[in-house]
């Protein structure tokens, strides 16, 4: 089959459309015919050598994928051959051809092309983990997202004004990405480049602060972060790309009774990833079969592409998700 193959580690040069062998099913696990796949943070991560793909799972990127099952393995008695499915992979979505296990699979709407079911499972369910089932969000509150033109944060915002309607959605931005944030139905748009969002937060809020801190940045935001944070309040860190290692005011967190909360998808057991895919479905599907929920596509590239798809990422160009068809 035809795959993407890292040469090796470092920028999107190293990545290739090389021929491989079809992956083979497992006790478990169905093989599945990808027709569209999507750029993430963690492949970008991978390809620099600095994120391998969990014990036993591919080692061609791609952490989530849309397409027809081929076949399945023994055992698997709720999937057949010709379903349209989505599902989070450990890896192997850059493929014609990837494994996923059965009970991560999510029936893709009729409504849905594979191009936005290939937006899903990554985003949507890491977003859905963490602000709903991790942050137990509840209508009323008040959330800050930082970033607001990424994969993962288009989906937040739409999830909280899906699911919690009445939410007050707060959104750190670039100036080019600000207007796109505010019509996708952010509650106050924050220009962190001009402006110091815990001053905006507290005006905002009338100096309460916010319920929940939705963060990739890490060691930059740490403290402005905590000062941001309502008494009692939760900051979830699932990227760190500012850095790792920050200092924190244990007194002031002890006082103010916040959480702070790691938290990586990818990782996780497979148990785990079925436990959390089941109340996705259950929860957010609906959404996306009505279309309350649409993904939001930046641009969509063949799978030859693969390295303008990767560098439009790293550049920030995109807003919302960069997909690959296969």
């Amino acid at each position: 089959m035809k795959a993407i193959v890292l040469n090796g580690f470092g920028g999107p040069d190293v990545m290739s459309v090389e021929e491989v062998d079809k992956p083979v099913v497992s006790e478990g696990q169905v093989l599945v015919n990808v027709k569209a796949t999507s750029v993430n943070a963690p492949d970008l991560v991978q390809r620099k050598g600095k994120y391998p793909p969990p014990k036993g799972d591919s080692d061609i990127p791609g952490v989530e994928m849309a397409g027809i099952i081929e076949s399945v393995g023994a055992g698997v008695t709720s999937w057949q051959p010709g379903d349209r499915v989505m599902s989070l992979v450990g890896g192997g979505g850059y493929a014609e051809y990837a494994t996923a296990w059965a009970d991560h699979l999510i029936r893709i709407p009729d409504s849905m092309r594979f191009e936005q079911a290939a937006c899903v499972c990554e985003t949507y369910i890491t977003a859905f983990l963490n602000i709903f089932m991790t942050g137990n969000f509840k209508n009323g509150e008040s959330i800050l997202i930082h970033g607001g033109g990424g994969g993962v944060n288009t989906a937040a915002v739409q999830l909280c004004k899906t699911l919690t309607p009445d939410s007050t959605v707060m959104v750190t931005a670039s100036p080019g990405k600000i207007e796109r944030v505010r019509q996708l139905g952010a509650d106050v748009v924050i220009n962190y480049k001009e402006q110091a969002f815990v001053e905006e937060i507290k005006s905002v809020t009338g100096k309460k602060s916010v319920h929940l801190i939705l963060d990739h940045i890490g060691a930059d935001y740490l403290e402005p972060n905590m000062k941001s944070l309502a008494c009692g309040g939760k900051l979830i860190i699932i990227g760190v790309t500012s850095g790792i290692k920050a200092e924190l005011n244990l007194a002031l967190m002890m006082v103010k009774r916040q959480q702070i909360i790691g938290s990586v998808l990818r990782s996780r057991s497979i148990p785990e990833k079925a436990a959390i895919t089941a109340e996705f479905t259950r929860t957010v599907l609906p959404k996306f079969a009505d279309q309350s929920i649409t993904p939001v596509i930046w641009n969509v590239f063949p799978l030859e592409q693969v390295r303008e798809a990767h560098a439009a990422m790293e550049e920030s160009r995109h807003f919302g998700k960069i997909v690959m068809t296969v």
